[in-house]
């Protein structure tokens, strides 16, 4: 029985793994990568890549494509790519090359220095096949140019009516914010005039044909602030031609500004900086170690946004410093690690997070990810760790993705929260063991057995339903689920195939006559539904 729900499983990701919807992404994990700095092909020099060089690296579609196990073996199961279009290719500017992807001229034409277009689309085949979803950058804002009158016909739209006059961005005015030029005068970024009628047809027909020809299954809106440095009635027209979930990036901290551009009238999703703004409050090491901001962030977010179980939810990203520049005690990452996986919302990772890379900020946190070796740190580990236990949750009865966050506790030293079944205890005081706790009044019966998944530690719920959770050891995260809902978790010994009977357990030997009875029958549904399976991939 259980291989034929696993082939059912299976067989449901394959017809949804092209023209994936909002709903279908709720369920996912996203890796995001330069493509420039995640790997090298064999036989290249793997010490030739300094990050203030501002240069390319090396990076491709075909050695992310040849290294995709890292990726998913970490249990992710989508990948965030850089913009796949045509860059500037003229003399270096004062600020490097385009090894980013992110300085558009031709948003119609593939960039040669990431491959060939046969190569975009194995990329998107092989993740396919792993199951997983692919995701891509796109520039809609603005062009780049060198001048404040560059030459247009380098460009898509060549015609000086669609794009706005130059002028600098008045911050704080949105008329300006919508119609004048990002960058300077050295590194110009012209602005389209995406209320030009031409303008729209242009952007809805190229990117309906690009995710129609490789295949994508969800956008990233990028472009410093474009998703908010465009109008947003043309947001509608864009992601309804993409067909596909479209998370923009809308660098504002304020609630009510950023939740504005989710919704049937903008986009399914953006990037949730407020909340990675708190996370930042509450759990940097120096800092204020507000977790009140956190709680009250969560409060606002609920009654501001039309779905936080959409909100991409970051630690780290091209644009903003690594962990380590807020936080030098590793347990602070880890704490913040879990709330953005047990929380609502989608779980993005930076490449090179899970290394402790610690640049700065542009161009320091676009680090090659080759120098690492890609070694299995602890930080590989717990974000392994949160993956397989998100996904055995997602895959579970029990309702957990789509039920919404709640904050049970909030102490000086940390929170508790309830998302579903599982209670999640984080702890801001770092690595050093401290005499604290953290008491937290959960719904479940006195005596209720449940599981530390990060330590296997079990708890037993006292009166009140409390929970008490001790840091003479050092401020460790905690997530707890009733131990009667652990089986087939493949987590602290609830390995697939152990039944747990009447509070008896049996063992997979035990239940191995009747799985074997079923097994044939198994193997030939299997069969089928994977004959199924390749025949919708193929058409």
């Amino acid at each position: 029985m259980r291989a034929i729900l696993h082939a059912l499983s299976f067989l449901s990701l394959c017809t949804s793994v092209f023209a994936a919807t909002a709903e279908q992404w709720r369920s996912r994990s996203i890796y995001q990568i330069i493509t420039d700095r995640y790997a090298l092909s064999k036989g290249a020099n793997r010490d030739a890549c300094d990050p203030g060089d501002q240069t390319w690296c090396g990076g491709t579609w075909n050695t992310t494509r040849e290294n995709l196990d890292y990726i998913q073996n970490a249990g992710f199961t989508a990948v965030w790519i850089s913009p796949v279009s045509q860059n500037y290719e003229g003399p270096r500017t004062s600020y490097g090359d385009a090894y980013h992807g992110y300085w558009i001229a031709d948003v119609t034409e593939l960039n040669n220095r990431f491959g060939t277009s046969d190569d975009l689309k194995a990329l998107s085949a092989e993740l396919h096949r792993r199951g997983m979803y692919l995701m891509v950058d796109v520039v809609v804002n603005n062009v780049m140019g060198t001048s404040i009158m560059p030459d247009l016909s380098t460009y898509y739209f060549k015609e000086q009516s669609q794009y706005h006059p130059y002028c600098p961005i008045q911050w704080g005015n949105t008329t300006s914010e919508q119609d004048c030029w990002l960058g300077d005068k050295v590194v110009t970024l012209p602005d389209l005039n995406t209320q030009d009628p031409t303008v729209v047809s242009g952007y809805t027909a190229w990117i309906k044909a690009l995710v129609s020809e490789y295949e994508i299954d969800g956008l990233r809106i990028d472009g410093e602030l474009s998703s908010s440095h465009v109008n947003m009635d043309f947001w509608p027209k864009f992601s309804s031609a993409a067909g596909v979930f479209c998370i923009g990036e809308v660098f504002d901290s304020d609630v009510a500004q950023a939740a504005q551009w989710q919704g049937t009238d903008a986009l399914d999703s953006i990037l949730n900086y407020p909340m990675y703004g708190a996370l930042v409050d509450a759990f940097g090491i120096p800092g204020s170690l507000n977790t009140s901001a956190l709680t009250d962030m969560v409060t606002q977010s609920q009654k501001t946004f039309k779905d936080t179980g959409l909100l991409g939810n970051f630690l780290e990203d091209q644009d903003v410093p690594r962990w380590s520049n807020f936080s030098t005690d590793p347990q602070s990452k880890y704490n913040a690690m879990v709330f953005n996986f047990m929380s609502d919302g989608i779980p993005i990772v930076y490449y090179g997070q899970e290394q402790a890379f610690h640049g700065s900020g542009d161009p320091w946190n676009r680090e090659p990810l080759w120098p690492s070796n890609y070694t299995n740190t602890t930080t590989y580990q717990l974000m392994s760790t949160l993956n397989k236990f998100r996904n055995f949750l997602i895959n579970g009865t029990t309702g957990w993705l789509n039920s919404s966050m709640e904050i049970l506790t909030t102490s000086p030293y940390g929170i508790g929260m309830m998302k579903g079944d599982v209670v999640s205890i984080l702890t801001n005081i770092g690595s050093p063991p401290q005499n604290v706790s953290i008491a937290v009044y959960t719904p479940y019966k006195e005596e209720t057995s449940l599981t530390d998944i990060l330590s296997c530690e079990q708890y037993a719920v006292g009166s009140n339903g409390t929970v008490v959770v001790s840091y003479t050891e050092g401020g460790h995260a905690t997530i707890l689920l009733p131990d009667r809902l652990m089986n087939g978790s493949d987590l602290c010994g609830y390995y697939p195939g152990r039944i747990d009977w009447l509070g008896e357990t049996v063992s997979t030997q035990a239940a191995s006559g009747a799985q074997f009875v079923s097994g044939s029958a198994s193997i030939f549904i299997l069969s089928v539904l994977l004959g199924i399976c390749t025949i919708l991939v193929m058409s």
